[in-house]
């Protein structure tokens, strides 16, 4: 069990958290959780054990109400208020929780554990059965330290990876560990594991048609600004902010900048990159006053973190802009102990073009754009060499309603699948807590509840938070943002060309089996050539094989 806890000791040496439980019938439960928000805690008289990873931000009214019921608290910690709301809702707890959480509570008098993961993912839980027991913990390395637990590859999610970029929930790259999904609780006991969905995001279903009352882009404003206020209070103090220069956390910093003394806002640039916001970023940031600060890695730093990361995410890293991201958070870290970011809004408020496009009836509607794209890329260069159900043509992408508008199923998807399992992962694994406004569940389903018109409007992406962007200052917000963008493309050519060789056509390659090795050795040939851009799909093959190497799995 140490092991597995020095495995977690990244995310806060001081806070990590391990129980070990024997019920009546010789069984054992194992519970271990690598925390971040609150110590764990133990009461012996209520016979209630609970370990919390993230922030309770709706903290003061679950308190004020719990105290009308009689329950006392002493010290004031997140995980000291989720033991005496549970003692009151029992396993209903779940639903009475705003903010980002992962959380296990063990109930002595039921012999019964209680796992828990936040409405949209912002905090992951993996989970792992064995030998009659359930295992669980923040973050897969600690799984691993598990006696007799062999890292094994799932191609099925290796074939994920390929397609999306990322393992679809809730399975892993690795066999035998799988995610809890968001928006879901487990209760364990007598030996079983039974999971139950509290919550679905509302563009799930169709859009009920209602008439809405007074003006919707200040009762947005209104609905944002209050989860705001939440968010800048907690036990790891006052929050930064992740700044891009786009509407997004520009309205967070504008909301921010009324609760509290300057703000810390944290911007990025990519060294060489085709798109940069610093400019943008650096003007908003002084005129609210923050307190800005700016942070553009070189290629060579950036290039040669590439395999660190993937280690730190067990996982490979989808998004090459990331490595920019991940040195902001180190960089963050130094001055703050967490962050908001405007990590949702476009999944939320319908931001990017394939929205726009599923609006406008362009192409399948609700059909994620990049699924599209890979599914042409991966006939055209008909690499894989794997057996196995083709996850493009085996079942749909996602479950939206088919009778729900395009828009709506684009969005739903956004929200339940690339969102939890690239964005929010990556945001988990900073080296600081994170927090992320727009994925606010009520705020979620006051703006389901809008016409489609309200997020997406002629050719306007975001339409009710740009509006209200005029609102909070005028002329100063409303610029669109760009996507980080490193110049991956020329890393493969140059700084990387020696590792992408040895890791794809390499003796040495435990991946290459994988592909159809003349398919593999043309798109190498032509991308370092500079005959074609390959960076998309060799930048997620050399992640596969980092990955494969860093664990040395076996198929």
């Amino acid at each position: 069990m140490g092991a597995m806890l020095h495995a977690l000791a990244h995310r806060g040496a001081a806070r990590e958290g391990s129980c070990s439980f024997e019920n009546h019938h010789g069984g054992g439960y194992r519970v271990m959780l690598g925390v971040r928000g609150s110590e764990p805690l133990y009461d012996p008289a209520a016979g209630v054990a609970v370990l919390l990873d993230g922030e309770i931000v709706n903290r003061a009214q679950l308190g004020e109400e719990l105290r009308l019921h009689g329950y006392a608290f002493h010290g004031g910690s997140d995980a000291q208020l989720l033991a005496r709301a549970y003692q009151y809702w029992d396993k209903e707890v779940v639903g009475h929780l705003r903010g980002p959480f992962a959380a296990a509570i063990w109930d002595a008098r039921k012999e019964r554990l209680l796992i828990a993961r936040d409405r949209f993912g912002e905090r992951p839980l993996y989970l792992h059965e064995q030998a009659g027991g359930l295992y669980f913990a923040s973050e897969i390395k600690a799984l691993l330290k598990l006696p007799g637990l062999e890292p094994k590859v799932d191609l099925r999610a290796v074939w994920d990876v390929l397609a999306f970029g990322y393992a679809l929930s809730p399975k892993t790259l690795f066999a035998g560990i799988r995610k809890l999904m968001p928006g879901t609780y487990g209760v364990w006991q007598f030996g079983k594991l039974r999971e139950a969905r509290y919550w679905i995001p509302p563009d799930r279903v169709p859009r009920v048609q209602r008439r809405v009352a007074g003006d919707p882009v200040e009762a947005f404003l209104s609905a944002l600004d209050e989860v705001v206020k939440l968010h800048m209070t907690g036990e790891q103090g006052a929050p930064g902010l992740f700044l891009s220069g786009g509407v997004d956390s520009a309205v967070l910093l504008a909301l921010m900048s009324r609760h509290g003394t300057p703000v810390r806002t944290f911007c990025v640039g990519a060294e060489g990159g085709r798109a940069s916001e610093l400019r943008r970023a650096a003007r908003v940031a002084k005129h609210f006053g923050a307190l800005h600060h700016e942070l553009v890695p070189t290629h060579q730093e950036l290039a040669s973190s590439l395999a660190a990361l993937v280690a730190q995410r067990d996982a490979p890293v989808p998004d090459p802009g990331d490595l920019a991201i991940h040195a902001l958070g180190r960089e963050a870290a130094r001055s703050v102990q967490c962050v908001l970011t405007g990590t949702g809004g476009d999944e939320l408020l319908g931001g990017y073009p394939r929205h726009l496009a599923a609006r406008l009836g362009w192409g399948t509607p609700g059909l994620h754009g990049s699924v599209r794209r890979a599914r042409a890329e991966r006939e055209r260069l008909s690499i894989l060499n794997l057996n196995g159900e083709d996850v493009l043509n085996g079942r749909p992408p996602f479950d939206a309603d088919p009778r729900d508008s395009g828009l709506r199923r684009s969005l739903y998807f956004d929200q339940t699948s690339p969102l939890p399992d690239t964005l929010l992962e990556r945001d988990d694994r900073l080296t600081l807590g994170t927090r992320a406004p727009f994925l606010d569940h009520r705020l979620a389903e006051q703006v389901s509840a809008l016409p489609d018109s309200a997020r997406v409007r002629g050719l306007s992406t975001k339409w009710i938070l740009r509006r209200a962007a005029r609102r909070l200052a005028p002329g100063s917000l409303a610029g669109r943002s760009r996507r980080l963008s490193v110049p991956s493309g020329a890393w493969l050519r140059g700084d990387m060309r020696d590792l992408l060789l040895d890791h794809l056509r390499g003796a040495g390659s435990l991946t290459r089996a994988y592909y159809r090795a003349p398919v593999l050795d043309r798109m190498l040939d032509e991308h370092l050539s500079g005959k074609q851009n390959h960076e998309k799909s060799l930048w997620t093959l050399l992640n596969i094989e980092i990955w494969h190497r860093t664990y040395r799995v076996s198929a």
